[in-house]
């Protein structure tokens, strides 16, 4: 049995573990919506904490970002990625609340 052969069955195990918690992430987040757990500020928050694990999941498991110091770069293009598209999502958000309260 060559090294080679280990390295890609570790592999498959991680993307396996992968899918696994990103199917369980997004039934329990279906689940909490649909079975009115608790109150709709909790069940939001409970949904948000469950799409903020997946995306730590996703990361991980597929596209192979860790805080070890040869992954860095990979590391600093995702958090730069997250704070564009965090800038354009609340300009976005202020605009459309803007606009809704000029309407009312």
């Amino acid at each position: 049995m060559s090294g080679g052969s280990g390295e890609a069955r570790g592999e498959v195990r991680i993307y396996l573990i992968g899918y696994a918690a990103a199917l369980l992430l997004t039934g329990a987040a279906f689940g909490a919506v649909h079975w009115h757990i608790a109150g709709p500020r909790a069940t939001f928050a409970a949904v948000l904490l469950l799409g903020l694990v997946q995306a730590v999941v996703q990361f991980r498991c597929f596209l192979h970002v860790s805080l070890a110091r040869t992954a860095r770069d990979d590391l600093q293009l995702v958090l730069f990625s997250a704070l564009i598209i965090a800038l354009m999502v609340g300009g976005t958000l202020v605009v459309l609340f803007n606009l809704h309260g000029r309407m009312m």
